[in-house]
C-alpha cells in the first residue's frame, strides 16, 4: 500500500501500528527529555559529567541515571580519563549509533527554528566547509537529487496491521 506524504487522506487510525512501528519504539528507546538534552550536548562535544551537569542544571542524580541509560542502550561508551594531578573520572562519547542521530537532530533544530523560534534569527547556520554556502536538511533521492515535500510517497508493508486494514478502503 502507498500513500502521498503531502496531504495524507483522512484516516480513523494511523498507517503502522504502534507494536510495529520504529519511530515510536525509538521516542522509548531514546528516553525522556533530559536524556535528548544530554545528547544534544554530546553531540556538541560535550563528554565530561561536570560538563552535563553544568550546561543542563540537571540533577547529579538524574544525570546519572540518564547516562547508565544511554550506555546500556549503546548510544553512548563510558571511558575513563586522568587529568594531570587528578584521579581517573568518567567521560561518556557517543558510540556511532549516538553520532547517527546527528542527521535528525539538525532536521528538529531546521524544523524548530522555523516553527518554534517565533522569527527570531536561528542560533545555528550549517554550512558547506568548503566554500561557506548555507545547507538544510533535505529528502534527497538516490541520484542525490532534492524531492520536494509535495513528491513523496510511502509505501506501507503488508504485514503492518494497519496497513492491511487501510488497504481495503
Amino acid at each position: 500500500m502507498s500513500t502521498t506524504m503531502q496531504n495524507s487522506h483522512f484516516r480513523h487510525r494511523s498507517p503502522i501500528h504502534l507494536s510495529h512501528c520504529t519511530l515510536a519504539e525509538s521516542f522509548d528507546f531514546l528516553g525522556d527529555r533530559w536524556s535528548l538534552l544530554i545528547l544534544r550536548s554530546a553531540l556538541f562535544g560535550l563528554r565530561r559529567f561536570e560538563d552535563f551537569h553544568g550546561e543542563l542544571g540537571i540533577p547529579r542524580t538524574v544525570l546519572a541515571a540518564r547516562l547508565k541509560r544511554l550506555v546500556s542502550a549503546g548510544l553512548m561508551v563510558r571511558q575513563d580519563y586522568k587529568a594531570a594531578g587528578s584521579r581517573p573520572r568518567p567521560e561518556y562519547r557517543l558510540t556511532e549509533m549516538g553520532e547517527a542521530l546527528r542527521l535528525p537532530f539538525l532536521a528538529m533544530r531546521q524544523w524548530s527554528d522555523k516553527w518554534v523560534g517565533e522569527g527570531r534569527t536561528p542560533p545555528m547556520t550549517l554550512m558547506r566547509k568548503s566554500d561557506g554556502a548555507a545547507i538544510r536538511v533535505a529528502f534527497v533521492d538516490a541520484a542525490g537529487r532534492v524531492v520536494p515535500g509535495d513528491d513523496l510517497m510511502a509505501r506501507f508493508e503488508t504485514w503492518a496491521p494497519n496497513a492491511r486494514e487501510d488497504a481495503g478502503g
